[in-house]
């Protein structure tokens, strides 16, 4: 290859290609993250018109808003990238069945399609409260393998745990819109170019620093957290007076895509410890939507990521909404944080 060829912008296409050239995918699962990458490009649109579109506030009629399975207000967004996943992803032949944080229950491809080896979870739209004020929103994407001899899987398929997947990503719409992914094969940037509506490859092996001076984490909720995370936090907030002996900023987006996509790119830790309000449901993000996806990306990236006690990745699921405490970014921060975990634990 010449000099020049190796200076040829690098399509998500190419990039996809060559890995499976390399033997690290198969011919499947690159077209069927190529096909969740168009399906971001179609919310992107939809982001990106807002009010003009008509997709702000929330879903439902009559003033009442419409309820998730998580209990939680649906945006109208919420709602469209939901259905643009599921459209998009139905009829390809690559997927055995897809799940989605909005839908009580995964749903198995339907028997008028071809069905193929892969199970797809999503969040469609994370961080969707931000939308209305044009705050960063993303959507996070996880795939496994649908388990050998099932033709038609249920929830009970998904349950497995984030050493398992074959891939995972996200996509930030923000002042670019930006996809991130893994095939475990290292961490990559690509960037859509608007212009000619396709992702270029713009970071190719994303490193997180192992050192960091900046957390995010949302400290209104400081007075219902465990006393190894008062006393974690505590420990920043003193700076080079305190054990740490450095100073620390804070980072709060309350976009998850948009926290991890900084860390990603300048290092950091994201946290969202166990607190006496989450505690009955086990924490407060979801495992196999939000925690697994994003545990992958942040350790093919040098990083780490727990529980605090546990390694994110090796957790058991139980339930397909499964919630959990999360850490990660920075790899000698978050083991700093899990050891405050231990070290309480042990006393």
């Amino acid at each position: 290859m010449t000099d020049a060829h190796r200076n040829d912008p690098v399509s998500l296409t190419r990039y996809l290609i060559e890995e499976q050239r390399a033997g690290r995918i198969g011919p499947d699962l690159r077209l069927l993250i190529e096909v969740v990458a168009r399906a971001c490009k179609r919310i992107s649109i939809a982001v990106g018109k807002g009010a003009l579109g008509g997709v702000l506030g929330d879903a439902g009629s009559a003033g009442q808003a419409s309820i998730n399975v998580q209990g939680e207000a649906q945006k109208k967004l919420d709602v469209l990238s939901n259905e643009i996943l599921m459209e998009a992803n139905a009829w390809g032949g690559h997927l055995a069945g897809l799940a989605s944080e909005e839908m009580d229950h995964s749903q198995p491809i339907s028997g008028d399609y071809p069905r193929g080896s892969y199970l797809l979870l999503f969040d469609p739209l994370d961080g969707s409260s931000n939308i209305d004020v044009n705050v960063s929103v993303g959507t996070i994407f996880s795939v496994l393998r649908c388990p050998e001899g099932v033709v038609t899987p249920t929830d009970a398929d998904y349950l497995q745990p984030g050493t398992a997947q074959v891939a995972a990503g996200y996509c930030v719409y923000g002042p670019q819109t930006t996809l991130v992914l893994t095939v475990g094969n290292g961490t990559h940037a690509f960037t859509l170019d608007r212009e000619i509506g396709s992702f270029t490859l713009t970071t190719r092996g994303m490193r997180i620093p192992e050192e960091t001076k900046e957390f995010a984490v949302n400290m209104s909720n400081q007075r219902f957290w465990e006393p190894p995370m008062q006393a974690y936090v505590g420990d920043l907030l003193k700076g080079k007076e305190g054990p740490r002996g450095k100073d620390f900023n804070m980072r709060w987006i309350a976009s998850m895509v948009a926290d991890v996509h900084r860390l990603l790119t300048r290092g950091g830790i994201f946290s969202y410890p166990l607190d006496s309000k989450c505690a009955p449901k086990g924490g407060k993000l979801r495992l196999m939507y939000e925690a697994n996806p994003m545990s992958f990306l942040v350790e093919q990236a040098g990083g780490a990521a727990s529980t605090g006690r546990q390694r994110m990745l090796e957790v058991q699921p139980t339930a397909l909404h499964q919630r959990v405490p999360v850490f990660l970014g920075s790899r000698h921060e978050v083991e700093t944080a899990v050891k405050y975990h231990a070290d309480h634990d042990a006393a």
